[in-house]
């Protein structure tokens, strides 16, 4: 009897996988992926906190008549920088360079989530015009729209079978396209006819990104699940949302928004 044993355990009956362990095995990946992708969001979502209380306080602080000055214009009420507001405008796209290119091989974790803090500083202090031009209905109105959309989108990337991949190369495309119109809406047509179809651009182009983003940084848990790169995962993931749903913001707030 011991030597038939022996025989199957040499033929290998005995490392025959069960369909328990298969589920266990299931179980344990949607958990670590739940983990991971609560992560992100907790720290995306208090990204935004963050930028939105920093916002508040420098808009009504001394300091922002220094970096913005508020020009009455037959639209409402503008915006323009000063150098100082220059600097402070500019200074997160600086922080998103660094972060993105080259950021996850070259920073540890705990600088990572320093700059994305940084980051988060610097945008507050720059999106407090915001406060300054529009309503505070406006505003209320836009951020709660943007939620409610970034909420049913992200799930939607989260949970669809379909992949999503594709839409990357598009989405970019649209992005620099709008890009490139803003810039030539700004400086020399001034069109409002333009920047009303450049706003509802916007939102579509950034609604795809929040589902493709979505659909991606899960993908990805699988890749840097029990490696060094999983906390700086979720620093990246978390700036990428963070983005998405700021942008999703601003321009439904162009779109919908009244100004003071």
């Amino acid at each position: 009897m011991a030597d038939w044993n022996d025989t199957d355990q040499k033929r290998g009956f005995t490392t025959v996988p069960r369909a328990g362990d298969a589920v266990a095995r299931r179980e344990t990946f949607d958990a670590g992926l739940r983990s991971h992708m609560l992560s992100i969001y907790n720290m995306m979502a208090s990204g935004v906190l963050l930028t939105g209380i920093v916002a508040l306080l420098f808009v009504n602080s001394p300091f922002f008549n220094a970096a913005y000055q508020a020009v009455q214009t037959p639209a409402g009420t503008a915006i323009q920088p000063t150098m100082l507001g220059w600097i402070i405008s500019l200074a997160p796209l600086g922080f998103i360079l660094v972060m993105s290119f080259g950021g996850i091989q070259r920073f540890s974790t705990g600088a990572l989530q320093a700059m994305f803090w940084g980051f988060a500083v610097l945008f507050g202090l720059s999106m407090s015009t915001i406060f300054a031009t529009y309503t505070g209905e406006s505003i209320a109105t836009a951020f709660f729209a943007s939620a409610a959309a970034f909420a049913g989108l992200s799930l939607f990337g989260y949970t669809t079978k379909k992949n999503l991949s594709a839409w990357g190369s598009f989405l970019l495309m649209g992005l620099i396209g709008i890009i490139v119109a803003m810039l030539l809406n700004t400086f020399f047509f001034q069109s409002g006819a333009m920047g009303l179809v450049i706003n509802i651009l916007g939102v579509l182009i950034f609604a795809g990104f929040t589902a493709y983003d979505t659909q991606r940084l899960k993908h990805e848990y699988s890749v840097v699940r029990g490696t060094e790169y999983a906390g700086k995962a979720v620093v990246m993931g978390a700036l990428s949302l963070y983005l998405d749903f700021i942008n999703l913001f601003m321009f439904l707030l162009q779109f919908l928004g009244n100004r003071e």
